[in-house]
C-alpha cells in the first residue's frame, strides 16, 4: 500500500511557504490508518517495547492503537498543566522561543523499554524532549518512529544512536 496516496499537500499552510503534510486522508481510511499501525508493531514488535510514549497531540494517534498491539503501555506527554498528577518536566528550545513538554513522574519505570512515536519528524525538537524525559526516567529507548520524516530539516540528527524509523520520507516541496 502507498501510503503517500492519503497524505494530502496542502502548500502555504500555516504561512506562506510551508508544505503541509495532512494526515487527515490516511485516517480516514481506515485500512490505511491500520496498514500504519501495522507496518509499526512489525517493525518493532521484536525490540519488545514495555512503553509506547507520544507527545500531543498528533502522536497520540499513532501511539494509542500501536501500544494495544504490541501490549505495551501508553505514554502521553503533554503541555503543562494538562495532566492531573506529579509530573516531569524539560523545557527545550524553539526556532522562537521556547516550549516545555510534561509526562508524569510514575509514567516509565526505571528500566522500561520505550519506543517514541510521533506523527512527524521535522527539526526533532518535540521527539528529542519525549527522548529526554524518558532517559530522566532511567528508561532504555528502543526506537523512535514517525509516520512522516522531512528529511531536509534534519530532525534526525537530534536523534543520534537511536533507531530511527519512517514510514515516508519527504525531501523538499514533493
Amino acid at each position: 500500500m502507498n501510503l503517500k496516496e492519503y497524505i494530502r499537500n496542502v502548500p502555504d499552510f500555516p504561512k506562506p511557504g510551508i508544505m503541509f503534510r495532512d494526515i487527515t486522508p490516511l485516517l480516514s481510511a481506515p485500512e490505511a490508518f491500520r496498514f500504519a499501525i501495522k507496518q509499526f508493531a512489525d517493525r518493532f514488535r521484536s525490540a519488545k517495547p514495555t512503553a509506547i510514549l507520544a507527545a500531543e497531540s498528533r502522536g497520540f494517534i499513532f501511539a494509542a492503537p500501536l501500544a494495544i498491539e504490541l501490549g505495551a503501555a501508553f505514554v502521553p506527554v503533554r503541555k503543562p498543566g494538562k495532566l492531573p498528577y506529579e509530573t516531569r518536566k524539560f523545557q527545550y528550545d524553539l526556532e522562537y522561543g521556547s516550549d516545555t513538554l510534561e509526562m508524569h513522574v510514575d509514567a516509565v519505570e526505571p528500566g522500561a523499554r520505550v519506543l517514541l512515536v510521533d506523527d512527524l519528524l521535522a527539526t526533532g525538537g518535540t521527539i528529542e524532549a519525549c527522548l529526554k524525559l524518558a532517559e530522566e526516567s532511567q528508561a532504555e529507548i528502543v526506537g523512535c518512529a514517525f509516520l512522516i520524516e522531512l528529511t531536509f530539516l534534519n530532525g534526525r540528527d537530534r536523534l543520534k544512536n537511536q533507531d530511527v524509523f519512517s514510514l515516508l520520507k519527504y525531501d523538499g516541496e514533493a
